[in-house]
């Protein structure tokens, strides 16, 4: 696995553990990914654990043999099934889990060197109980109302929006954006949407110059509707025509997007959270305004900010799920109705718990921290995301400091156990969660050296990249290892793990000399799946069957140098990657730092399409 990309400069620094890390030492610009040094030879498979940890009393832990290579070798049945004590066993109550679910450690929010510690929040008039909802606080929320985008004084304000399609997306799992783009839920079907073109021969729709700054300016955020493709720029967001590239709309913001929701509303409707201004060496503005943003109608809907005591809250995360746009932090977290911008919780002190994030999509899950760095736990809660009402709860090991969702429905978190990955990858092991009662229904393993993708879980919970879950399966990409040809044809496979078990269901498909293999997203009861390509190929998505895991290529890139090279910068695990409607659309989350070398011209966007 590749190392992860350093948070942006321009945006405050994530939470360590539990408690927020030293603001002297600011995160280094992203370094370009280091070569991968070939894995050691495959060793023959032996007998040992199951990959599912079935529901058993505890019992020792027997130590486990070597993994299999790549995968598992095709056509093999799975290990035999070894009784496992149950990986996270409940431990004792922290005070106020439940009777108080939301906290607020008293403590400097990211980003503010020097900031006093949090100042003890007051009651505020109207507030409501029950659910998330604080009836001891005071919030400051910043909404400024107006029907359509006014510029004035060099500042944008939007208006709150009512009504709408009260439908929400299909997509529930992070690192891929709503309706067509998500990495799916459900248990699926046979077919999907996706056609197969009669040649899947591609060429260039549209490329997106990248801009380039003084420092390190992110540009998350990228989305896909029926009408739209829409990406985050320098401090605005542009909506482009999904076939030509001609610019439909632009949404000037007045500093950076710091955070995207990957999920988006079935009309079209998303979250971002941005800085008030652009930082200067003395002044990080924080990311701290909050805005609905209405994808097809090239609006901002609303504008909301929360403040502990005289101090903004920063916030690195945010989500859709349904109707509910959600942001957490260790210092407060809340959400939002996305249409009528109405607060459905805010923070709430009292306890030694907080929301540090949530997973949106078809459900609305948090990743909740309770008690210190040294005796903490984290516990994964289903919620309704209209009252926040926690509607179960899986409680992980003490000891485990982060954990990542992958997807809402299925629940899958994913996390570094003992940080044992060894990569950078932030993933060691898959848990798979009842989302009704918080069971955990299989515990999967997934060494570094052996499986691929990446979860960011220490500053984003809801940010992993080539892993999918979905038609009750986890789809992993095994690591880069040498082809038939030696490292010059490096390859590798996707392989699935069934989520009820934990075991390995025995799919296995191999990407062939020279590319490798990314899940997407699903598609109905397929995989969709991207093949970054050798040196002088152009690369694949490909439609992966889920019963006989054959596959069939949808778009095959052109091997001209201008596309090849454009393509080349957008690796699978560091760059946003979409496709829908026989369309892919490839973009970069970061803007060019001046002064970086490069080999030449380097794209913000490129697209791809066939022609039928």
């Amino acid at each position: 696995m590749t190392q992860p990309p350093p948070p942006p400069p321009n945006q405050p620094p994530q939470q360590g553990g539990f408690g927020p890390p030293s603001p002297q030492q600011p995160p280094q610009p992203q370094q370009p990914p280091q070569p991968q040094q070939p894995p050691q030879p495959q060793q023959p498979p032996q007998p040992q654990p199951g990959y599912g940890y079935p529901q058993a009393a505890p019992a020792p832990q027997p130590t486990q043999p070597p993994q299999p290579g790549y995968g598992y070798p095709g056509g093999q049945q799975p290990p035999a099934q070894v009784q496992q004590p149950t990986y996270g066993q409940p431990a004792a109550p922290y005070p106020g889990q439940r009777q108080n679910p939301y906290a607020q450690p008293a403590q400097p929010g990211y980003g503010y060197p020097g900031q006093p510690p949090t100042v003890p929040m007051h009651p505020q008039p109207g507030q409501s109980g029950g659910g998330r909802n604080n009836t001891t606080l005071l919030i400051v929320v910043a909404a400024v109302v107006a029907i359509a985008l006014i510029v004035a004084g060099g500042f944008w304000y939007a208006s709150s929006s009512g009504g709408g399609d009260k439908t929400h997306d299909s997509a529930s799992s992070s690192g891929a954006t709503g309706g067509k783009n998500g990495s799916g839920g459900g248990t699926g079907g046979t077919g999907g949407k996706e056609k197969v073109p009669a040649n899947p021969a591609a060429h260039v729709l549209f490329q997106v110059p990248l801009p380039t700054a003084d420092d390190t300016v992110s540009t998350v955020g990228s989305w896909l509707t029926d009408k739209v493709y829409a990406k985050s720029g320098m401090a605005e967001i542009v909506g482009y025509d999904p076939v030509k590239g001609t610019k439909l709309w632009t949404i000037p913001l007045p500093g950076p997007v710091c955070a995207a929701s990957p999920h988006a509303t079935a009309d079209g409707k998303t979250a971002i959270v941005y800085q008030p201004k652009w930082n200067t060496k003395k002044n990080f503005a924080g990311c701290t305004q909050i805005s609905a943003i209405d994808l097809n109608a090239g609006k901002k809907l609303w504008t909301q900010s929360v403040k502990s005591g005289d101090s903004p809250i920063s916030y690195q995360n945010v989500t859709v799920a349904q109707r509910t746009v959600a942001v957490g932090d260790s210092n407060g977290a809340a959400a939002f109705d996305i249409d009528s911008d109405k607060p459905l919780w805010l923070p709430k002190p009292g306890d030694n718990c907080y929301d540090a994030g949530y997973g949106g999509g078809d459900k609305l899950v948090a990743v909740r921290k309770c008690g210190d760095s040294d005796n903490g736990q984290l516990l994964v809660q289903t919620l309704d995301p209209k009252t926040g009402k926690v509607i179960s709860e899986y409680k992980m090991d003490p000891g485990i400091k982060y954990a990542s969702i992958v997807s809402t429905d299925p629940l899958v978190v994913a996390a570094d156990v003992g940080e044992s990955a060894g990569d950078g990858s932030g993933v060691s092991d898959y848990f798979s969660i009842d989302n009704k009662t918080g069971k955990l229904l299989a515990h999967i393993s997934a060494p570094g050296k052996t499986y691929g993708g990446k979860c960011d879980g220490i500053y984003r919970v809801e940010a992993c990249k080539s892993i999918v879950a979905g038609n009750g399966k986890l789809y992993l990409p095994t690591e880069e290892h040498d082809g038939s040809g030696g490292a010059l044809n490096s390859t590798n496979e996707i392989v699935s793990f069934d989520l009820n078990t934990g075991k390995p269901t025995g799919q296995r498909i191999e990407a062939g000399d020279g590319y490798l293999l990314s899940p997407l997203r699903t598609d109905g009861g397929n995989l969709i799946a991207y093949k970054k390509p050798p040196y002088d190929k152009g690369g694949q998505v490909v439609s992966i069957d889920g019963g006989s895991f054959k596959a069939t290529k949808l778009l095959e890139n052109p091997a001209v140098d201008d596309a090849r090279n454009a393509e080349s910068n957008m690796l699978p695990e560091d760059s946003e990657i979409l496709f829908g409607d026989g369309r892919l659309y490839m973009s970069q989350v970061y803007a060019k730092e001046k002064g970086w070398a490069s080999d030449g011209k380097e794209d913000l966007v490129v697209a791809y399409g066939t022609n039928g």
